[in-house]
């Protein structure tokens, strides 16, 4: 039961470091990825959040591709209702032609912000994803139809086209419209409540060939934190355990220290929260986590896995993926 195995980074910003450091390990991250035989390193955007650095993916994916060499590196994904869809194309076009055949064009529908934040970014025009999706692809073909208001913009470096598109989803919503206009799906099971598998199969049965995709390309997120042991991989997962808990209370602080979590005084309410969330992580020893990895396989069947692993000790987050590394023999 073989998949691929691929990695997207939140960029974490751990409790006692700074932001900039938590930017520069996603390099750290990158490199190792590409040593152990990932696939392929995606970079989610989120704004106003002191826990997340992961302000501007795409000007990290231009360092990460000129310190790699064949992974292939991407958006997961870029928030299409934050950005005028020109730019976007404007910008993947740029990434095809400094990296050609190794770009992923991954999108979203939700804002990754909060209503502050997206007004300050100018988002919220009232345009639908499916417009906004249209428009950007229109610009990059050349192929807005006769009387649209930007015929005749064109999109530079023109030689260069747009990478395979994603789309993600965490609800099954999008997963129709992935499959119909014949783009890849990632569903995020690291962090929704729903089942993957009907999204999984809906996107399957809906599918149609595309230039970007001969066949369906189905991609599972997976939250998982690995260490040599069930009780050191038990420790580290104290960190997500907080994290969620002020995440569902709207605060988005640093990740706290495993000491940090490990002494919070939860209620049994909390408590009862937190069990209910565990559910969606795969934590343990090498051998637990490919099993757990492997039984969620079985279910969903995707073509991929793509791993995000949220701790606080940047050299325990390298060694987590490492490890499932090895415990999934990708190398």
């Amino acid at each position: 039961m073989s998949v691929d195995l691929s990695i997207l980074d939140l960029v974490p910003v751990p409790s006692g470091t700074s932001a900039s450091s938590a930017v520069r390990a996603s390099i750290d991250l990158a490199q190792l990825a590409e040593r152990c035989g990932y696939t392929r390193y995606w970079i989610s955007e989120h704004h106003s959040m002191p826990a997340i650095a992961s302000s501007a993916p795409e000007i990290l994916l231009a360092r990460i591709g000129a310190l790699t060499e064949r992974i292939r590196i991407g958006s997961g994904g870029i928030m299409l209702p934050n950005h005028a869809p020109l730019r976007v194309a404007e910008i993947f076009h740029t990434l095809e032609a400094l990296y050609p055949g190794r770009i992923d064009l991954g999108l979203g529908r939700a804002p990754g912000s909060d209503q502050r934040a997206s007004r300050a970014l100018r988002a919220g025009s009232g345009e639908q994803f499916a417009d906004l999706l249209n428009e950007m692809i229109g610009l990059s073909r050349g192929s807005l139809r006769p009387g649209h208001p930007y015929q005749g913009v064109t999109v530079s470096p023109s030689d260069a086209p747009l990478p395979p598109i994603w789309i993600l989803g965490s609800s099954g919503a999008s997963a129709h419209v992935a499959g119909a206009a014949g783009m890849g799906y990632s569903f995020a099971s690291h962090f929704s409540p729903v089942p993957a598998e009907p999204a999984l199969r809906r996107y399957r049965g809906a599918f149609q060939p595309s230039a970007g995709f001969e066949s369906p390309h189905a991609i599972l997120g997976i939250s998982a934190i690995c260490a040599p042991t069930d009780e050191e991989a038990e420790r580290l997962a104290a960190t997500v355990d907080l994290m969620w808990l002020r995440l569902r209370k709207g605060q988005f602080l640093p990740l706290p220290s495993p000491e940090e979590a490990l002494a919070y005084e939860y209620s049994d309410m909390e408590r009862a929260a937190i069990d209910e969330n565990r559910s969606r992580h795969v934590i343990g020893s090498p051998e637990n986590v490919r099993e757990q990895i492997q039984a969620r396989i079985a279910d969903g069947e995707p073509d991929e896995v793509m791993i995000v692993s949220n701790i606080h000790d940047p050299a325990a987050r390298l060694r987590s993926y490492e490890l499932i590394a090895q415990a999934m023999d990708i190398a």
